[in-house]
């Protein structure tokens, strides 16, 4: 058994017209976040660090935006099948830690559900994911409500 450390980073600009997913979970807010897939850039992030872990390369290998049939999919829909190619390496999530840059809305009110989620599609307890929200106090395209960062980082058990 070996232990592997994975580190995903997604950013996605706001849109207007869209819906705003975040970790899986619908958040009322008047704008969405662009992308060919739902543009959830904390499953986004999940998804490279766990790929990363295994070596298995990126999303944009697997869920190209030229693929049509991916446009507008939730990202929990596109998880769950980098989940299976985890366990089929052989691989388990021992935790995850992650941390989502944005300035607004506030996501304190929607950590439990979006941790709900990850738990539930990983298959692991609450206590082995760690959901953080910072702002960028103004600075940055983040700072100037441009669009959002989401950084991630897995552990993963593999078996030999």
């Amino acid at each position: 058994m070996e232990l592997r450390v994975g580190i995903g980073i997604d950013i996605h600009p706001w849109e207007r017209g869209r819906d705003f997913y975040l970790g899986g979970v619908k958040i009322p807010y008047p704008l969405g976040l662009a992308g060919h897939s739902d543009g959830d850039v904390l499953i986004h992030a999940l998804m490279d660090a766990l790929l990363g872990s295994l070596g298995l390369g990126d999303i944009g290998e697997y869920f190209p935006p030229s693929k049509e049939e991916l446009r507008g999919i939730s990202s929990v829909k596109l998880l769950r099948e980098v989940m299976q190619k985890v366990r089929e390496s052989k691989g388990e999530v021992v935790n995850v830690d992650a941390v989502v840059m944005m300035e607004e809305p506030m996501l304190l009110d929607y950590k439990r559900s979006i941790k709900e989620v990850l738990c539930r599609e990983l298959g692991i307890s609450s206590s082995r994911v760690n959901i953080k929200a910072t702002t960028c106090e103004g600075l940055g395209f983040v700072g100037r409500k441009e669009g959002v960062v989401s950084v991630v980082t897995v552990m993963v058990r593999k078996d030999d």
